[in-house]
């Protein structure tokens, strides 16, 4: 890791950077969860949303002043821009953009004991990729731990988990688990794992915890760009259900389904979905960067 100054990030490539910033919200995330307690978990999860965006944009602004930002707690942020509805968001012009999501995993955060929540940031460049792509990301999971008791953070360095024999092992939504997903679980015999934030459901592939997760319906771009790219740089598949890639600042910011799994059982479990019969989410904008633009 580049060295870090007194006062900041100043001299840290990209990804040292996002993980330093992962692990700045974790720790403010942490703490202001010991100082609010459980007892309104409502307004611990409008504070945890609010402190963690507010910590995150502002270091982005000081030390990264040229790039923009997609943020989940920014206003409009879920509008889908389309030609002739105005000036497009500016984000969609720059060379690079800032995919974070400030707390992933609310519900989890308000609870008590819960260890499943996550803090993600991602960089997408356009110059990394005819759509552009991601070269950056972190994802911080403060209340677990590395075996030297440090929070734990993950970023791109991860290394690949070896398999391990058994059933294969599905990262399913504790609270709102997609209807298809138990189907699929059947069709291959494999064990649902119910877990929190669908950081934590990526990284536990990237950990080895469990073999796969998929999802359908209801995620945006900051939901998964940060683990992507962690799971990307463990060696790791990831794609839409159908198979197509995941494409990230888009004039839709909705990316609402993905797999992630080992690269060996990707086609296995690419056609289980498909035997599934479920319908992959369309999005309603498909503009480009380029048709924004002119």
């Amino acid at each position: 890791m580049a060295h870090v100054t007194q006062d900041g990030t100043g001299q840290l490539d990209d990804q040292a950077f996002a993980e330093w910033l992962a692990g700045r919200a974790g720790a403010a995330l942490t703490a202001l969860r010991a100082q609010h307690g459980f007892a309104d978990p409502a307004a611990l999860k409008d504070a945890g949303d609010r402190a963690s965006h507010e910590l995150m944009t502002t270091a982005l602004a000081r030390w990264r002043p040229a790039d923009a930002v997609l943020s989940e707690e920014e206003a409009d942020a879920r509008r889908a821009w389309a030609a002739g509805e105005g000036d497009a968001p500016a984000r969609l012009g720059t060379d690079r953009v800032w995919i974070i999501d400030p707390l992933d995993g609310t519900r989890e955060f308000s609870e008590t004991g819960r260890t499943d929540w996550a803090v993600h940031v991602a960089l997408w460049q356009r110059s990394a990729g005819p759509d552009g792509g991601l070269v950056a990301g972190a994802v911080g999971m403060p209340t677990r731990t590395t075996v030297d008791g440090a929070p734990l953070i993950l970023g791109t360095r991860c290394p690949t988990p070896a398999a391990v024999d058994g059933p294969l092992r599905i990262a399913v939504s504790r609270s709102r688990p997609p209807a298809f997903v138990g189907e699929l679980v059947d069709l291959l015999d494999a064990r649902a794992v119910p877990m929190g934030s669908a950081g934590v459901k990526v990284c536990a592939v990237v950990t080895g915890e469990v073999d796969a997760y998929v999802h359908a319906g209801g995620q945006y771009e900051w939901d998964s760009a940060a683990p992507v790219a962690v799971a990307l740089g463990a060696g790791m598949h990831a794609s839409r259900i159908d198979g197509s890639p995941l494409r990230y600042n888009r004039a839709d910011p909705r990316l609402p389904d993905l797999l992630v799994c080992r690269p060996e059982l990707a086609e296995r479990l690419l056609d289980a979905i498909a035997r599934t019969g479920v319908e992959m989410p369309a999005s309603t904008v498909t503009v480009s960067t380029a048709e924004a633009f002119g």
